[in-house]
């Protein structure tokens, strides 16, 4: 043992632990090194490796993991956390047969949720919003993305991304926020889609990034949203300020949205159950990420599932969010999500894992998190369970112990 790794000085290490390191590099499934330890200096991984070859470190303390398991801080990375009202009257419209298309048509849908949070105040919002991320936070997530999209004018996107901004300043919760202004057409513009997008670009864009309020740009391709053409304007606009993009795309309907998000090399690729091959080589191509959101799936009663076996075939890397919004996926937990990707979309526990780990970090850019390693940021969370594969089995019960953020407990 060298002397510089004897007289190293960490904040603490955790020891007799399990730890699902998931990372690439780690040969083992969850990349697991069983009887393990993970030294924390700062805000970052020190060390991570078999306990006995733990180095000699200077420590301030050392916390038993019981035999317990640790794994990355779960990433959330797809979420409408800032909105008013409630849309229960419409789940009710689609039990009898009613479809989401025909809601979104008779002015519902997205139209009756931008109306009230168009009506609630700043404080309103942020107290709403928090209220759902610390239901997250008590699963597990460390990192969250936040997209607006239910202002629909600057004033009101402007306005949800500084309560979004507000959240991760005020909890123990890395926050990422994305612009989606193209989210519907407002009720103001109908039938003008192309003047509403202008507006996007000219005004509202250039604000929210004049005032550093997002970290990407979304938006809706689909035949209820927008085109293709419509698209591409704001992704030239969000590349002009160095915004990295991504899109809901392939959702109800192929509009060959999974190419254009690729050809801007965008971050990622959402929903995608009408994904096609030639989008499948795109993405793969340009490194994009394919989220997917079994919540929205499941609450929409979709029948047809996202190409799983193209996605591997093409080693396309699959991440998992919630898509917690008021309309198509009220369902705010990412363990329940762990869940429905295992059992509706067929993916094993360990893609699932993988999906709100590691590729959900690659899905919002953020490299420095998603794995337990050296250098990165010391977001873990100890779990109370006897195998990896639990996280994605059961649900309903919540086998969280500790959760540390940037080498901090929570």
């Amino acid at each position: 043992m060298s002397h510089q790794q004897k007289t190293q000085l960490v904040d603490f290490v955790v020891t007799n632990v399990n730890v699902m390191t998931l990372d690439p590099t780690q040969p083992a499934t969850y990349g697991l090194i069983q009887d393990a330890a993970v030294a924390v200096a700062g805000s970052k991984i020190a060390w991570v490796g078999e306990e006995a070859d733990l180095p000699d470190f200077d420590c301030t303390h050392t916390i038993d993991g019981e035999g317990k398991f640790l794994s990355p801080g779960l990433i959330d990375c797809h979420t409408h956390l800032v909105f008013a009202g409630s849309r229960a009257n419409e789940f009710e419209q689609r039990l009898t047969g009613v479809s989401y298309e025909e809601i979104a048509r008779q002015g519902g849908g997205i139209i009756s949720t931008v109306n009230a949070t168009r009506a609630a105040s700043e404080d309103e919002l942020y107290k709403l919003a928090k209220t759902r991320a610390e239901q997250l936070m008590s699963e597990g997530v460390t990192s969250v993305e936040i997209k607006s999209g239910y202002g629909l004018n600057t004033e009101s996107e402007v306005k949800m991304l500084k309560v979004a901004r507000r959240v991760g300043e005020t909890l123990a919760l890395t926050v990422k926020t994305t612009f989606l202004g193209a989210h519907a057409i407002p009720p103001e513009f109908k039938g003008r889609g192309d003047d509403y997008i202008d507006l996007l670009c000219e005004e509202a864009l250039p604000q929210v990034a004049e005032l550093g309020l997002a970290d990407a740009v979304d938006g809706f391709c689909e035949n209820i949203g927008f085109s293709a053409e419509q698209i591409a304007k704001i992704f030239d606009k969000a590349k002009s300020y160095d915004l990295p993009v991504k899109l809901h795309a392939e959702q109800l309907s192929d509009q060959s949205g999974a190419e254009l998000v690729a050809n801007y090399q965008g971050l990622s690729a959402d929903h995608l159950e009408y994904l096609s091959e030639s989008g499948v080589k795109a993405m793969k191509q340009s490194g994009t990420v394919a989220v997917l959101l079994p919540g929205a799936f499941y609450t929409l009663s979709e029948t047809k599932l996202p190409p799983m076996d193209l996605l591997r075939e093409h080693k396309v890397d699959i991440a998992i969010g919630s898509d917690y919004n008021p309309g198509s996926s009220p369902l705010c937990s990412l363990k329940l999500m762990l869940h429905m990707a295992s059992t509706q979309f067929k993916m094993t526990p360990e893609e699932a894992v993988k999906g709100v780990t590691v590729n959900a970090a690659k899905a919002l850019g953020l490299t420095n998190k998603g794995v337990i390693a050296t250098g990165f940021d010391a977001d873990f969370c100890l779990w109370d369970i006897q195998h990896p594969a639990e996280l994605a089995y059961t649900f309903g019960v919540n086998p969280l112990v500790k959760c540390w953020r940037e080498g901090k407990l929570r």
